[in-house]
């Protein structure tokens, strides 16, 4: 099977490259080599690589500047996935398309997640962005699958359990704050990664959530993920509106695998679990990023 995986450069590209690779043809390209707001360039991308199933992990990810930077926003995340959708449906392509918790307004009441058919209600331009991708692909693409995930982290590339981790390298007296006040399951992309290997021969389509199972605010896990490294730290919880941001985020991101689980192919466990395997398989290595980091001039 040939794979076109897009955005191969972040977490999720790093780790799916990682996971089929060598079970099958995998094609792994990033922007600029491709550009999904252009038409030609997948179009171009589709003729030299002819693709049984695309991935798409492209997205403007950048939550805060996605509030002024819009245009940037929106061409990516939502006219790229039109695009996507239309030549993918033109060839018969099988589309698995990433998409976000921040779809929703976060308004449920803790501990009470959201469902693949729960009312959507984006709180800021990333979110708004990502609904409308989701749309144009159904809209374009009706076979598509659209995976929601949240708060996930790898060991490539920038994420919360590393920036934690350079935090309290830095210094671990320093009472830094962490918002205790936001919900949801941090997400190993590794995991995801498996979760979308087993999917790729499958019929499933639509809307499916995919994160792992249980959840903490953003503080509770990254003192589980420090004590699990065993470094230090003084982290002291704080409220969203002790720390301020341009975009708004939902409080409760906690999704509910409704439709992995009904058809029992969830390969997710509970967050912590994850994390464990995941310090347990990268400890030297995110210290040594870390160091290195705060070395650095």
């Amino acid at each position: 099977m040939t794979i076109l995986i897009i955005g191969s450069d972040g977490q999720l590209g790093v780790d799916c490259t990682r996971q089929l690779s060598g079970k099958h043809h995998v094609v792994a390209v990033d922007f600029p080599e491709i550009d999904i707001t252009s038409r030609q360039s997948l179009s171009q991308a589709w003729t030299a690589h002819q693709p049984q199933v695309v991935i798409n992990c492209a997205a403007y990810t950048a939550v805060d500047k996605c509030e002024t930077e819009t245009e940037a926003a929106w061409s990516v995340n939502a006219e790229g996935p039109r695009n996507l959708g239309e030549i993918a449906a033109a060839h018969g392509t099988r589309v698995i398309h990433i998409s976000t918790d921040y779809v929703f307004d976060g308004t449920k009441e803790v501990p009470h997640s959201y469902v693949e058919d729960d009312p959507v209600n984006p709180l800021s331009e990333y979110g708004r962005s990502k609904l409308a991708g989701e749309q144009h692909l159904q809209a374009s693409c009706p076979g598509a699958l659209i995976l929601r995930t949240a708060w996930l982290y790898s060991a490539n590339g920038p994420n919360f359990l590393k920036t934690m981790l350079r935090l309290a390298l830095s210094d671990p007296a320093r009472k830094f704050t962490i918002v205790n006040d936001q919900f949801g399951s941090l997400t190993w992309s590794l995991t995801l990664a498996t979760q979308i290997e087993t999917l790729l021969d499958s019929t499933l389509g639509g809307i499916v959530h995919a994160t792992s199972d249980s959840y903490s605010s953003w503080y509770e896990a990254a003192c589980y993920f420090l004590d699990r490294m065993g470094v230090a730290h003084s982290f002291v919880p704080c409220t969203t509106e002790d720390y301020p941001t341009p975009a708004h985020r939902p409080a409760n991101s906690i999704l509910r695998n409704k439709v992995l689980d009904d058809r029992r192919v969830s390969v997710f466990s509970s967050w912590q679990d994850d994390v464990d395997r995941f310090t347990e398989a990268h400890k030297d290595q995110l210290v040594l990023e870390a160091r290195a980091e705060l070395a650095a001039p």
